[in-house]
């Protein structure tokens, strides 16, 4: 069954994200107590590092994706789709472990990392071993089809933070690069979960709608945070505003900054230039001023919104139901903290 994009009910000032995840309230509930319950290394420091992190995680969008996904195409309580979406949790919570040490991160989200908390080699191997477990899960499955999906996309997110690493402190990293970035280290991991909900479902037939739609929305999902790292609330991000800069991370704000100043403000091209090749920020508000007034985070909000709409486009060929109207909304409230 498929009809035309949706609209919903609500503006996206007022969508709440508690009321997109109480759609999948009770599947969201036992999934999240398989994320510790899943747990079970006889080393004790395993288990104090991975519940910290895990305790210390977000919003747990990735796996509210994937139960979305599973209710969506096939309205019934699926103990499998639960277990799945714990397990996308656990890689994405691995992952974080990981770009905490390579950041030299002492917090995240207002609260110490791993790394600040025990030390780097524990966190790191900490993270190995989420991954691992990930995968020792996985099996259980039984579906060769689930393990070459979950194997490829984690392949694709390691590559995604080498690239970015290959290219930090770049100032001649380009949109193009970006893309290839976030393409692995942010919206892979979108498009595994929902790609897994449709092999659970047996709906092979939905895989290309929920890839397109898992990759523009991460596109989105990463443009946007970058945008807020030049303009947002730091106290609300948990991280100061230009951290990304100073990390000489290669994200479209400073990429498209760097390419409106050089055609038009030399001075400010060539400090923010330098800024992003050496990583000293001292005037890190006259730098964040410098992006701000170039004109990039206007088009990268447009980007960012251009990518939304095709997310939201790809649902359009989706059953439609309650689920799908939960993921649109997901796409909404992500794009309103532009506004």
């Amino acid at each position: 069954m498929t009809s035309a994009p949706l609209s919903t009910s609500k503006t996206p000032s007022t969508l709440i994200y508690s009321e997109i995840q109480s759609i999948v309230a009770s599947d969201f509930e036992i999934m999240d107590k398989q994320v510790f319950g899943s747990l079970n290394s006889k080393v004790q420091l395993v288990m104090s590092v991975s519940q910290h992190v895990i305790n210390a995680g977000g919003k747990r969008m990735r796996p509210l994706i994937t139960l979305l996904c599973a209710r969506m195409l096939n309205d019934e309580p699926s103990t499998q789709a639960m277990h799945l979406a714990a397990i996308t949790e656990m890689l994405h919570t691995a992952t974080l472990v990981h770009d905490d040490v390579i950041d030299e991160s002492g917090q995240r989200r207002g609260k110490p990392t791993a790394n600040a908390t025990w030390d780097n080699a524990t966190a790191v191997l900490v993270g190995d071993y989420l991954i691992a477990r990930a995968f020792n899960l996985l099996v259980g499955f039984g579906s060769l089809s689930l393990l070459q999906l979950f194997s490829d996309g984690t392949c694709d997110i390691a590559e995604g933070e080498v690239l970015q690493l290959q290219h930090q402190h770049n100032p001649a990293a380009t949109e193009t690069d970006y893309l290839n970035i976030i393409d692995g280290k942010t919206s892979r991991l979108f498009m595994m979960a929902t790609q897994g909900a449709a092999i659970l479902q047996k709906q092979e037939q939905h895989m290309q709608a929920l890839s397109d739609f898992g990759q523009h929305f991460g596109n989105a999902f990463q443009i946007i945070d970058d945008v807020l790292d030049y303009s947002g609330d730091s106290e609300l991000m948990g991280k100061n505003l230009g951290d990304d800069l100073s990390e000489g991370k290669p994200t479209l704000p400073t990429i498209k900054a760097l390419e409106l100043l050089k055609s038009s403000d030399s001075k400010g091209y060539e400090q923010l230039r330098v800024a992003v090749q050496t990583g000293k920020t001292p005037n890190a508000k006259q730098l964040i001023d410098l992006v701000r007034q170039s004109g990039a985070l206007a088009y990268c909000t447009a980007r960012a919104l251009e990518e939304t709409k095709l997310a939201q486009q790809a649902l359009s060929t989706l059953p439609d139901n309650r689920y799908r109207l939960g993921l649109y909304q997901l796409t909404e409230l992500a794009s309103a903290r532009l506004l």
